[in-house]
């Protein structure tokens, strides 16, 4: 983990949605209640201000920060590496490997925002436009291509 996202490391990570990229999302495991977290433009400038303090403007290329984003996102893969997918399902359980995937998962979308923010992204549109196309391209019940119907 960076000091860069030391910052975005202690929020509590919530359960994400579909991203639309396919294959079914396991249920998405419940949050403990406690004080609302911060929205994402909130996080973004949390994110910015703390590179601007620090002078690291300079190093935040949106190469550098894919980079560093697919780095993080290979830390968070390290975790599931060897476990089998009935290990994997659990790993939230344990609150050392809890904390370890919460941190990476810290890191990887504090790589993300702090990319969007350089490019002028806004993830959330962007994420939802995404959506949009996959729920054209792969429509729920697609129709039978030989023109029967099983429902009788």
């Amino acid at each position: 983990m960076t000091d860069a996202n030391e910052a975005a490391s202690t929020t509590p990570a919530a359960p994400s949605g579909p991203s639309g990229g396919g294959g079914a999302a396991p249920e998405a495991a419940s949050v403990p209640e406690g004080p609302a977290a911060p929205g994402l433009d909130e996080l973004r400038e949390r994110l910015v201000d703390f590179a601007a303090a620090r002078d690291w403007g300079r190093f935040h290329t949106p190469k550098n920060l894919a980079a560093a984003l697919s780095v993080e996102a290979s830390e968070l893969l390290e975790i599931f590496q060897w476990l089998t997918p009935e290990q994997s399902t659990d790993v939230m359980t344990s609150p050392e490997s809890a904390h370890r995937v919460r941190d990476e998962v810290a890191d990887v979308l504090a790589y993300l925002l702090q990319f969007c923010a350089v490019l002028g992204i806004d993830p959330l549109a962007a994420l939802s436009a995404k959506i949009d196309r996959n729920e054209r391209r792969f429509p729920a019940n697609p129709p039978d291509p030989a023109g029967k119907d099983d429902s009788a």
